[in-house]
């Protein structure tokens, strides 16, 4: 089998292509043959170090494919199952794997397993910030920072079916009509407007309720700055660089807002959730509701092109790696 494995921490060039055997799977554990791997840039954070992990090791939280083997333990899956999941342990960048069955969902036959490998992590992070860290309701209106990004294209459209008005800002206007595409009722480029200013001539001056923010350091203040009393801030990821520090007193405590920082692994923890949240997720896709066009597919030898053009902002839409 082939994997990606990193030895230190770095840029792009430290993504190297190995060969491998593949030992039989643990007994909790089944050998997936991977036809997909998500790309998301979470994979960065891992490969620059920002988000620490025990080197070497293996990278890619997402994939899906065919179970080859099972172990002896393993009871709810078999051979020729189509199976996705999102989760540790690392190592999804790779032809094959052994992987234990607490993060793994059967793939309905109506969903590409292309579709369900560019999907879990973003699409699963979607229904744990739209349907858990703060329920939104219909009526309501949103802001959603990098809408026209891989989670936004998502997140957009399960909130336009939900009834929401969405505010969305983009980083460059080229952007602006794909954000819209996917459900924005409002788009601003936040690289030339200033997006708090806008939001509030928005909503007559009241603000919003809830603030969705994977950008981080860069619109975290703005974000702030665009809720109402008690709205709430989420914070889940750092694009544009880790947050500096809040100042509780001068940004929280003047309205009585709400401050989160959630992440998967406080909503999909139980075989229960993880299916609650799988089976949403899929009636989205299978139902029209949300659509999904890959936007490029790599070779896994092409693994460094892919973090560079991730890191650059070329992909504006789902991406996978095809490891054959």
């Amino acid at each position: 089998m082939k994997t990606v494995e990193i030895k230190k921490n770095g840029g792009p060039e430290v993504l190297e292509i190995k060969n491998i055997s593949l030992d039989k799977p643990g007994d909790d554990e089944v050998t997936i043959e991977h036809k997909a791997i998500g790309l998301n840039y979470i994979d960065t954070y891992h490969r620059s170090g920002l988000y620490p992990i025990k080197l070497p090791s293996g990278i890619g939280a997402e994939g899906a494919g065919i179970i080859t083997d099972i172990g002896s333990n393993i009871k709810d899956f078999k051979v020729g199952d189509r199976v996705s999941y999102a989760g540790a342990p690392l190592g999804a960048y790779s032809s094959h794997r052994n992987y234990p069955t607490k993060n793994l969902v059967k793939v309905p036959d109506k969903i590409d397993l292309e579709i369900a490998a560019s999907l879990m992590t973003k699409g699963l992070t979607t229904y744990y910030l739209i349907t858990k860290t703060y329920p939104v309701s219909q009526g309501e209106t949103l802001l959603f920072h990098a809408a026209a990004g891989g989670v936004g294209q998502i997140f957009c459209q399960w909130a336009k079916s939900l009834g929401c008005k969405i505010i969305g800002t983009v980083g460059s206007d080229n952007k602006i009509d794909l954000a819209k595409n996917n459900g924005c009722d409002y788009v601003i480029n936040y690289s030339n407007e200033n997006f708090s200013k806008k939001v509030l001539e928005i909503t007559n001056g009241k603000g919003v309720p809830v603030v969705y923010d994977g950008v981080g350091k860069n619109t975290l203040e703005g974000s702030i700055e665009c809720l109402e009393v008690r709205g709430m801030m989420i914070s889940f990821g750092n694009a544009s660089g880790p947050l500096s520090s809040l100042n509780v007193q001068k940004m929280i405590q003047p309205k009585g807002l709400y401050f989160t920082r959630p992440s998967m692994n406080h909503y999909l923890e139980t075989d229960k959730e993880l299916k609650e949240a799988a089976d949403a997720l899929f009636e989205k896709i299978i139902s029209g509701k949300i659509k999904i066009e890959i936007f490029k597919k790599y070779r896994l030898e092409e693994v460094v092109q892919a973090h560079t053009d991730l890191e650059n902002r070329k992909i504006t839409g789902p991406a996978i790696i095809i490891p054959n």
